[in-house]
């Protein structure tokens, strides 16, 4: 007995001491977020226009699942102002930014889906920031809808383009290079790595360049659309702003895209870990708008979060 409690407090320690070990889950079947899953709901006032709800009317698996909901809220003369409804992930539970880690949820758009051209986010992965950090950084990875179309993007600290490319006329890229929207003004770069099947080129007018320091390798298959119904992802991030980093999206069980290259930000001031959101986040807007969650989990283990652990990229 005295060899199984010293194991267990040596895996709880380990743990303690480096969250991107843990197993979480959540199925949000009961009336309160799963002691499991270390996530929560941030009720503050950022958070003015969004709501909550466990209930059971539309789900995946078990008895419930997460129904997430943002209002109108913001007046036109707000700058900056946005609505949403996340939840994040506990902070004593986030992984360090220099770890790799598998997440999986799943999502279903309610009616009606947005369809205007506008900002709107689904889930999204950060790295803290500290206060002496200077700047607003965008997510690393995000989960994005615009045009009622769904599509990924990859954010990193500003890399020059080659020589002879600028802000030009939009190029083709070749092989494995990224169309890249460039922001030198705020140190980052913005690049697109995954749409659905409906996307065109005037959905991402601003990705009007070609980047080699983020590379994409695609596996055949779109992102679902968003009116297919539930949608599982299972993704891994790690970033590297150094160009080290990786990402792997699947969808429904289809491997979509990995990865490679500068991914996330190296700015003085920025935490030491990486962190998830997940719900409706958007620029102000005059509907409401709302979406439901399911089955999540998160590992360092990749079949611990797809669900058929057999299509797992190789190591």
């Amino acid at each position: 007995m005295c060899a199984i409690l010293t194991a267990f407090s040596s895996v709880a320690t380990a743990y303690a001491e480096n969250p991107g070990q843990e197993v979480l889950r959540d199925g949000f079947d009961g009336k309160d977020f799963s002691p499991q899953g270390h996530l929560y709901y941030r009720d503050n006032t950022e958070q003015e226009a969004g709501s909550y709800e466990f209930q059971s009317a539309v789900t995946r698996n078990g008895g419930g699942a997460l129904k997430l909901s943002v209002k109108p809220l913001c007046t036109s003369s707000e700058q900056n102002c946005s609505e949403r409804a996340e939840i994040w992930e506990r902070t004593s539970h986030r992984v360090p930014y220099d770890q790799g880690v598998w997440y999986g949820f799943a999502v279903k758009f309610g009616d009606p889906i947005p369809s205007g051209d506008h900002r709107y986010l689904i889930a999204q992965w950060k790295r803290e920031i500290g206060p002496e950090a200077q700047g607003d950084f965008s997510p690393f990875l995000a989960l994005r809808l615009n045009n009622g179309k769904l599509f990924a993007t990859v954010e990193t600290n500003y890399v020059a383009p080659p020589t002879g490319s600028g802000n030009g006329e939009t190029k083709s890229c070749g092989g494995t290079e990224a169309p890249v929207w460039y922001r030198p003004d705020t140190n980052q770069m913005r690049a697109l790595v995954a749409t659905d099947a409906n996307w065109s080129k005037e959905d991402g007018a601003e990705f009007k360049n070609c980047t080699d320091a983020i590379t994409i390798t695609e596996h055949g298959n779109k992102l679902p659309t968003p009116d297919s119904g539930w949608i599982d992802f299972a993704i891994y991030t790690q970033p590297g702003p150094d160009g080290t980093g990786r990402i792997e999206i699947f969808a429904n069980n289809k491997w979509i895209v990995t990865v490679k290259g500068h991914i996330g930000h190296a700015d003085k001031g920025l935490g030491k870990n990486q962190y998830f959101k997940f719900g409706p986040y958007r620029a102000a807007d005059t509907t409401d708008w709302t979406m439901y969650y399911d089955d999540f989990r998160r590992s360092p283990n990749c079949a611990d979060v797809l669900e058929q652990s057999n299509v797992c990229p190789p190591k």
